[in-house]
């Protein structure tokens, strides 16, 4: 089974569209959790209401992306963790996809897909890498889509919007700031995670056929006011 965790502030659209997309997915075995950080836009509601077969945590407060996804990733029972954006969409087979390249090795603790923005031609990420600066680079970032990335293979890491994570690697590297690591809160959390995994041997596999559709900055507004 999949444990899909969307952490959600006040993205009630965005996060209707995200969970349609899982709906039609071909791989069924799925458990879908949303943590809403105090939305005020009737997000809870229209889960309540639309989604019945969605596990809902409901914070009293926004606790930021970090400690809303660890809570998801504390109740779930899934072998694997997709950690989902609620301005992230799925192309149908994407859990396919991914669960296939996830079985090639017992040490590929995490895999990306081809993440595109909505127009469905522009690139968002196909893979997390570490820039000289140490800084995080999402490869082929605003790049058009010609095929230049369609070669499966292995990477640095996953871009946190849309991330397929092994439950084992997920214990390995949890210490006592959490699964991601709570001190971040919310920015940087995806680089730190992906790099203590490498540092304790995971891997990370690129599929090409795994498709997402990000709108990049959809859930960027919830540092305001922070």
């Amino acid at each position: 089974m999949t444990s899909i965790i969307i952490v959600n502030y006040n993205r009630k659209n965005l996060l209707k569209q995200c969970l349609d997309s899982l709906r039609g997915q071909s791989f069924k075995d799925t458990e879908i959790i949303v943590v809403d950080n105090a939305s005020k836009d009737d997000s809870a509601t229209m889960v309540k209401d639309g989604y019945p077969g969605v596990k809902l945590i409901l914070n009293t407060a926004n606790l930021l992306f970090c400690k809303a996804q660890n809570q998801g990733i504390d109740i779930s029972k899934g072998d694997f963790v997709l950690c989902l954006n609620s301005d992230v969409t799925l192309d149908k087979d994407y859990l396919k996809e991914t669960l296939s390249s996830i079985g090639l090795d017992s040490r590929i603790g995490m895999v990306s897909g081809k993440i595109l923005r909505t127009d469905k031609k522009t690139i968002d990420s196909t893979g997390l890498f570490l820039g000289r600066d140490r800084k995080a680079v999402e490869r082929g970032y605003g790049k058009t889509d010609v095929g230049q990335y369609n070669k499966p293979g292995y990477v640095f890491g996953v871009s946190g919007a849309c991330a397929f994570l092994r439950r084992d690697m997920l214990m390995d590297i949890k210490d006592e700031n959490g699964y991601f690591d709570e001190r971040f809160g919310m920015y940087y959390e995806d680089l730190d995670l992906c790099w203590r995994a490498n540092k304790k041997g995971w891997k990370t596999y690129y599929n090409p056929e795994a498709i997402a559709y990000h709108v990049r900055g959809g859930t960027a507004v919830i540092r305001k006011g922070r």
